[in-house]
């Protein structure tokens, strides 16, 4: 189970999660920045629910937001027709 990912955009474990407090001793915030997680491609919007669920389990409280590591949309956007080649 410790090798499920919950961030996939930078590929961070639940181990990473676990080994990263372990060490450390830091805080949710701290956690999210030496592992990165939730802070890749996708600005956190998929896996952020999940990624504050286990910062939550493992260092007993919840993300606070008084610095927020907030949801950011990409730099700019794409049109689809970039994507698709035609």
């Amino acid at each position: 189970m410790d090798k499920m990912i919950i961030c996939r955009c930078e590929e961070v474990a639940l181990k990473d999660v676990k080994e990263t407090f372990s060490k450390y001793g830091c805080s949710a915030r701290e956690v999210k920045l030496r592992t990165r997680a939730g802070m890749g491609y996708c600005g956190g919007r998929t896996c952020r629910p999940a990624v504050d669920a286990v910062l939550e389990e493992v260092t007993g409280e919840k993300p606070s937001n008084e610095i927020p590591l907030k949801v950011q949309p990409p730099v700019r956007p794409v049109p689809l027709s970039v994507l698709g080649g035609k």
